[in-house]
């Protein structure tokens, strides 16, 4: 069935009217809300009818049926590590090895096709919307939203702490701002410059050893590379990062790791907190660098 959305009118809203209401207090995008204004019954207040143009009161209860998305993924089914689902939103605990989106290297063995045809397997009407992204080679938690209302509502408000392993001994703690720029268009590879977007990570150390240290990392902004790129600033580039650093033979990853995410719910706006362990190759190397990583404090 489609996805339906009950709003109840505060007093702030009182004798306003609906489209006020809509797109204002319920954050209904404006596509959205041109969409819904060609559909019959999309919108209704107690069961019925009403208009754009009609004032609301406040303790109404103002139902919204969310059309219907198409997707032109190809549904691909994988072994997925389900962290959190509703009708709204659903978190992956994706491995780095997996890509989060089709490309012309990866048309159909991504994350957004597994959660595909995950969702088809399951009969829901969702679809997969990313709620920011993790690169190939960073595991974690993936979140997406699963209608176009619920990706607008968390794009841009997700927190998310990271986990890091890096070749440098003496990381410390510390903010790394720095402006992030993209020297050559036709390539991925980022770049530390004045003349690029607003970039800021901050760093912890967690534990170091082996000439490596395990960092945890919040970064403020969202930039294409942007942890990557930093650490590799500071002279501590990620553990088996061939861009940025030093590949490491049989590892076939940088050692990121996206560990927690906090994001207020898109429907009820209640904070939701997501974690996810780290991998086994992720383990691996920190025990063989800085120790059991069980006695460590990693969020």
């Amino acid at each position: 069935m489609a996805r339906e959305i009950a709003f109840t009118v505060p007093e702030t809203y009182d004798n306003k009217k609906l489209c006020a209401f809509l797109l204002r207090e319920a954050q209904i995008s404006s596509a959205l809300y041109a969409t819904l204004r060609q559909i019959p019954l999309a919108v209704t207040r107690g069961g019925g009818t009403i208009r754009s143009a009609e004032r609301v009161r406040a303790g109404d209860v103002i139902c919204v049926i969310l059309p219907r998305e198409k997707t032109t993924l190809i549904p691909m089914p994988m072994e997925l590590e389900i962290l959190y689902e509703d009708t709204d939103m659903l978190a992956v605990n994706k491995s780095g090895f997996l890509a989060m989106h089709p490309s012309h290297a990866h048309r159909d063995d991504t994350l957004a096709n597994g959660v595909t045809a995950y969702l088809q397997s399951r009969e829901s009407d969702g679809v997969f919307h990313a709620v920011g992204r993790l690169d190939k080679g960073t595991s974690g938690v993936a979140v997406c939203a699963l209608h176009a209302y619920a990706a607008s509502r968390m794009n841009g408000r997700a927190q998310k702490t990271y986990i890091a392993l890096v070749d440098r001994a003496d990381c410390g703690s510390g903010t790394v701002d720095v402006p992030i720029y993209r020297p050559d268009p036709g390539k991925t590879t980022r770049a530390c410059g004045e003349t690029g977007e607003e970039a800021v990570t901050h760093y912890e150390t967690i534990a170091s050893g082996g000439g490596k240290s395990l960092v945890r990392l919040t970064p403020e902004t969202g930039r294409t590379h942007q942890i990557r790129v930093h650490m590799a600033h500071i002279g501590a580039p990620l553990t088996g990062d061939s861009l940025y650093g030093t590949r490491v033979p049989g590892l076939g990853r940088h050692l990121l790791h996206c560990a927690q995410v906090r994001l207020p719910h898109p429907v009820t706006r209640e904070d939701v907190i997501l974690r996810a362990p780290l991998p086994p190759e992720f383990l691996r190397a920190v025990r063989e660098s800085v120790g059991d990583p069980d006695s460590l404090r990693l969020y």
